[in-house]
């Protein structure tokens, strides 16, 4: 079976100018993420991690070099052509959460699917087996004063597969939680890429995180360098 490119990055720079001071936080990246992976970007603060993500979720442009989502090249889209590539191809889980506080944990879920023009009826179906799927279908109609971290994340990880997406952008999803919350949360990622077929690409320090990658891209100063898990890489 031919594989599926879900997205990929040819030759892309990106470059800050701050202060008459040009940095540059990606150099020549190459990168092609695949149906089914489960990338972990490594490296160390300010190696460019968040750029690389927020370039692959169409939120920031390339300097120089092109970026593919879906067979789509995001450089000639409009804004609005964006915004229906983010909904509709792209999830993303945040170190904080970013839910809506004043929405019950159904209506976080239901949010995206309400943008997507889903009907009522269908969207409940969706919401409620996403919420089965995280485990939070007795957390339904509960406000998110109500939640821990861990179900928290939960509800985020269910609002970002809402859609179903190609791929989902996760940066640090287990930094804000305890080491017993942080290892269920990431079981809950694997058995959703290994069961469902949902692609992830991580960004963390987290070891246990970098256990269950396919490959690992290592990020220093702008640069990638992307292995398989048994090359030795996957400590980087």
């Amino acid at each position: 079976m031919e594989t599926q490119i879900i997205a990929q990055l040819d030759s892309v720079d990106k470059v800050y100018d701050s202060s008459k001071v040009a940095v540059n936080a990606l150099q020549d990246v190459n990168l092609t993420i695949q149906k089914g992976d489960f990338l972990v970007l490594v490296g160390p603060s300010g190696a460019g991690k968040s750029t690389l993500l927020n370039v692959l979720g169409t939120l920031d442009k390339p300097t120089r070099g092109r970026v593919m989502i879906q067979g789509v090249e995001v450089g000639t889209q409009n804004d609005e052509s964006l915004s229906r590539l983010r909904l509709g191809s792209l999830g993303f889980i945040f170190q904080s959460f970013n839910l809506v506080e004043v929405l019950t944990v159904f209506e976080n879920i239901e949010y995206p699917l309400q943008l997507a023009g889903m009907s009522s009826s269908r969207a409940r179906e969706r919401v409620e087996w996403l919420l089965d799927r995280v485990g939070l279908s007795d957390r339904a109609h509960h406000r998110l004063t109500d939640l821990s971290g861990g179900q928290r994340q939960r509800v985020a990880i269910a609002r970002a597969l809402a859609n179903s997406p190609s791929l989902v952008l996760a940066d640090e999803p287990t930094a804000n939680l305890d080491s017993k919350t942080g290892e269920a949360i990431l079981k809950l990622m694997k058995h959703l890429n290994e069961e469902g077929g949902t692609t992830f690409l991580i960004a963390t320090h987290d070891p246990r995180v970098m256990e269950h990658a396919t490959k690992v891209v290592t990020l220093v100063d702008g640069r990638v360098d992307v292995r398989g898990r048994n090359s030795g890489a996957a400590h980087a």
